[in-house]
């Protein structure tokens, strides 16, 4: 088997590949995630995981390298993660109630070929009242999350159903990645 280089620093992405049962190695990529608003944002968020791929694979050409990134939009805006528990509970007041889509983009890149990909998830909140979105924003570390939540965590009290993969919303659809990754390893 390949040596394979998960190019993210993300706890939960390390948690899904471990769960995948591949042996990996985690080397973060610092790749800015600059998303092209000239694109549609499936493409937009793909590109980025390539950008993350690409620099990790240049230093590590032999390995099999994934990179990942996951926004979330609504209203065609996208919510990145938010700079203080402020602007975390003005995105939960804006999605409260209502869908918005979870898009994660995938890149592996290896000596053998290259692609990207992306998955959307369609996520429908409960309609709460502030001061139980107050509460979530207390009980929780929401800065290096999209759209200040985390599904897999307390935020499970949020979210009324799903539309979808639910790693998606983690942040890495690990069926499908599993699928693609065949031809690679």
């Amino acid at each position: 088997m390949k040596h394979v280089i998960l190019a993210s620093q993300s706890p939960r992405r390390k948690e899904l590949m471990e769960q995948m049962g591949i042996p990996f190695e985690v080397i973060p990529s610092h790749s800015a995630e600059i998303i092209d608003t000239n694109k549609p944002l499936s493409e937009a968020i793909a590109l980025v995981a390539y950008s993350k791929a690409k620099e990790v694979f240049l230093t590590h050409p032999d390995s099999v390298v994934i990179g990942s990134d996951t926004i979330v939009t609504i209203d065609n805006r996208i919510l990145g993660k938010p700079k203080d528990n402020e602007e975390a509970l003005q995105m939960l007041e804006e999605l409260n109630g209502r869908v918005h889509q979870v898009i994660t983009g995938v890149a592996i890149l290896s000596r053998e070929g290259e692609e990207t990909f992306s998955s959307i998830t369609d996520v429908e909140f409960y309609a709460m009242e502030e001061a139980e979105l107050e509460d979530y924003v207390k009980s929780e570390n929401l800065l290096d999350k999209a759209g200040a939540y985390a599904i897999q965590g307390q935020g499970y009290r949020l979210v009324k159903g799903i539309r979808g993969d639910y790693y998606t919303v983690v942040g890495l659809p690990i069926a499908l990645l599993a699928k693609k990754l065949k031809k690679y390893l």
